[in-house]
């Protein structure tokens, strides 16, 4: 990535000179690598700014034009979604006087299959959920999502974001027919992400701005070159074995932190699913009778943790997230997601609990 920062300054929209083709032809390897990573085709991929843009390109393009000429008028989005999915989707029930309803979730953070069943009539457009929870680390299963979602012919869109650092990619990615990537996420650079968008669909999408008509006339501007390079590498790392070790090195790391916590302390509760059913890195927290921004801030500089999503930051209010799983306001604010990186070591997931357990 770094030469493409420092030497390489072809624009790679540019086809009249070589400048312009060896840019190309770095953005179209990445692309590959992209499409690779999650089993699509390289024309299925669109590089975008993040996920909170392809998230509302999966979900605006698709709902603008089909809600003005289509029969079906009904969103379905999780309970848990991420806010610019939430957002997206009630942004359109605004403006299009569509309906927009909730799927409910169970105590454990997955999507109440039974009920969405239910939910699913031929009047469903779009179901909106993510593999892989932002804040509890719940990892769904598609599968059978998708299942329900094809049987009356609604077009399933997943939000990836979290998932390439839980799960193998290869796995899931054919179960939905819009997905969305964060670079950052997974070991990219910030500012970069993809949407991939099934062959089939593509036609029926609508770009959100326009211009020169890049990426397909689905993301008009110029393609910033080494963050497509760098979100590249990130997918052939993840891709590969080393990918997969570090999934494991991170959920060992997890199982270190919590279980040192819960041996020293019987009132910390793990928020959601058991540890083998959630993001490797994920531990969401609640320390029954005690503040956690209170907890928080006696950690500094100590421990880097949050109350809720990064994305969602400046909200005192209890976490969305954790409300939908039945957690009571108290217990919510009671509660601190902690997330481990492959960059993290058995000595620092051992310090951090031992600094949490000094404050409490």
């Amino acid at each position: 990535m770094q030469p493409f920062w420092a030497e390489f300054h072809g624009n790679p929209h540019s086809s009249e000179h070589s400048a312009g083709w060896g840019a190309s032809k770095a953005v179209e390897s990445s692309r590959t690598k992209v499409a690779n990573f999650i089993g699509a085709d390289p024309d299925e991929i669109v590089f975008t700014s993040g996920a909170t843009e392809a998230n509302n390109i999966a979900i605006k393009g698709l709902s603008i034009p089909k809600l003005r000429h289509g029969r079906r008028k009904t969103l379905l989005v999780s309970a848990m979604e991420h806010k610019c999915v939430l957002e997206s989707a009630a942004y359109i029930g605004k403006i299009k006087g569509c309906l927009v309803l909730e799927i409910p979730v169970d105590g454990k953070g997955h999507v109440d299959l039974d009920k969405l069943k239910n939910m699913l009539t031929e009047d469903v457009l779009l179901v909106s959920v993510a593999l892989v929870n932002n804040e509890i680390g719940t990892i769904q299963d598609l599968s059978a999502i998708s299942m329900l979602c094809r049987d009356v012919g609604a077009i399933l869109h997943s939000d990836f974001a979290q998932a390439p650092s839980a799960v193998s990619l290869l796995d899931y990615a054919d179960l939905a027919d819009m997905v969305s990537l964060s670079g950052h996420k997974f070991g990219g650079p910030m500012g970069i992400g993809a949407l991939y968008i099934s062959r089939e669909l593509k036609d029926r999408i609508q770009p959100l701005f326009h211009g020169g008509g890049q990426e397909g006339g689905m993301r008009s501007g110029t393609l910033p070159l080494p963050l497509c390079v760098g979100l590249g590498a990130a997918a052939d790392f993840h891709a590969s074995a080393a990918g997969a070790a570090m999934r494991g090195h991170v959920a060992c790391l997890r199982d270190l932190f919590v279980n040192e916590l819960q041996s020293n302390r019987g009132h910390i509760r793990l928020n959601g699913d058991k540890p083998a059913s959630r993001h490797p890195g994920n531990a969401n927290l609640r320390f029954e009778g005690h503040d956690a921004d209170e907890i928080l801030q006696r950690l500094q500089p100590i421990v880097s943790a949050s109350t809720g999503s990064a994305c969602s930051s400046g909200i005192t209010e209890p976490s969305y997230v954790l409300s939908a799983i039945g957690l009571t306001p108290d217990e919510a604010q009671a509660s601190i997601r902690f997330s481990f990186g492959h960059t993290n070591t058995s000595d620092e997931a051992l310090e951090a609990a031992e600094a949490i357990l000094a404050v409490l």
